[in-house]
């Protein structure tokens, strides 16, 4: 594997941070063998999703239980949403403070503990550990893009891929054992959603030698974003601080935004699969367990899509063939779903999940691709993500309004095609081969 030049090693994912020599060693230890750091950032991807998609093929259960309105319902699915985006927007500012590795492990412990708190019999319970799912997994979101920007800056495409694939194999996981886990506890959803904690704390243990190195390699050193240029004197040393420190604005970018908005509508349309497509089975009379299958699937099928397309997305100047491919197959996707639901469910499942997959693998892709270095694309990501599933958050809510208010899923399926329509047109100016 190359070798980051030494001021490389001196970038945090969210700012300038300047390392001990003793640091220094240290993490050139842990990428000229990065197996642990893989490991790591695997076992980290795995808990992105796993607890959101746990808990759709048990989302009519959960209401039940507590006597909840369609509407209602689909907040379970929503909160977490929501607050993936106001955890967004602090994300940046605690891997500057305390570093992106402190930050991602906290991050898991959270999400374990949300999990478990999520079951607690109440309302409150609920839709509390909700939204500390949704700031654990902002945080895992939001970061990750700049700690592989930083640690592999030659192979950030393909390391991408092997995030966002790793990813959406948790969640394939956790919606096809939901079903199974519940019979398992004698018909407890409870205890099947509780079982996902135990991931996030394997993944938490995983992730501590990242701490320790990184204790070692930040210390007690500069911390913040220091202005490009500027001298800063520490005891008798007087530090420089590499002028690609510098602190870029991407709210005022442009292609920021567009990179943004194509993030935002492709976790809208995913967000609302994920909260209502085995709804939409059951209601056209399938079982509910056939169709926790078929969900299960459409999540394994998004494995190929979010590792194929930014390895693709690596090797071109200009993305918008991909663009234009992943927002076709999700419209084809959902035009089945609106003309044939039940007797072609595998066939919208596989070219619905090619399309997810891919969507999502080139969202994140485009956020590294975009950015000129891992403070940019720290950056970036909190941009993205912050506004990107603030807008998603919309949509489970909204299309299980309209699903009410018309008494079926034909509308509510033309609205996502009109999302597909709107994601196509933002992602083609942001797949354009420009820099924020």
């Amino acid at each position: 594997m190359p070798r980051p030049d030494s001021d490389q090693l001196l970038l945090d994912a969210g700012a300038g941070v300047r390392t001990s020599a003793q640091g220094v060693a240290a993490r050139r230890a842990l990428l000229a063998r990065p197996v642990v750091l893989l490991i790591g950032i695997v076992l980290a991807s795995v808990n992105m999703r796993a607890a959101l998609a746990s808990a759709s093929p048990l989302v009519s259960e959960i209401g039940e239980a507590f006597g909840l309105s369609s509407t209602a319902t689909s907040l379970v699915t929503a909160v977490p949403v929501l607050f993936l985006g106001v955890g967004a927007m602090v994300a940046p500012w605690l891997g500057r403070r305390f570093g992106t590795e402190v930050v991602l492990f906290c991050a898991l412990l959270v999400l374990g503990a949300g999990i478990v708190v999520r079951v607690v019999p109440t309302v409150t319970a609920l839709f509390a550990g909700s939204l500390l799912i949704g700031l654990a997994i902002a945080l895992l979101n939001v970061l990750m893009p700049g700690l592989i920007k930083r640690d592999f800056p030659g192979r950030a495409a393909s390391m991408t891929s092997v995030y966002t694939g790793a990813m959406i194999a948790g969640a394939t996981v956790a919606a096809a054992a939901s079903v199974p886990l519940e019979r398992a506890f004698g018909g407890s959803w409870e205890a099947s959603l509780a079982f996902w904690s135990l991931l996030a704390v394997v993944a938490a243990v995983a992730w501590l030698p990242q701490v320790l190195i990184a204790c070692g390699r930040t210390g007690h050193e500069i911390r913040g974003v220091i202005p490009a240029g500027s001298d800063r004197t520490r005891g008798r040393t007087r530090i420089r601080i590499p002028d690609r420190v510098r602190v870029r604005s991407v709210w005022r970018s442009a292609l920021a935004w567009q990179v943004t908005l194509f993030m935002g509508l492709q976790s809208l349309w995913t967000y609302v699969l994920i909260a209502w497509l085995p709804t939409i089975f059951t209601d056209h009379g399938m079982s509910r367990s056939a169709a926790g299958v078929v969900f299960a699937f459409n999540n394994l099928i998004q494995v190929a899509g979010a590792f194929v397309v930014p390895l693709l997305a690596g090797r071109m100047r200009s993305q918008r063939p991909l663009i234009v491919l992943v927002t076709t197959l999700v419209a084809a996707g959902y035009a089945g779903l609106m003309t044939a639901p039940v007797s072609g469910a595998w066939l919208w499942a596989a070219v619905l999940g090619v399309g997810q997959g891919g969507a999502v693998g080139l969202a994140l892709t485009l956020i590294v691709l975009r950015s000129g270095d891992a403070v940019t694309a720290a950056r970036l990501s909190g941009m993205a993500q912050t506004v990107g599933y603030l807008l998603a958050a919309v949509g489970p809510p909204a299309a299980g309004a309209v699903y009410e208010a018309t008494g079926g899923w034909t509308l509510p399926i033309a609205l996502m095609l009109g999302v597909c329509a709107a994601a196509l047109v933002v992602g083609l100016f942001a797949a354009r081969d420009r820099k924020v």
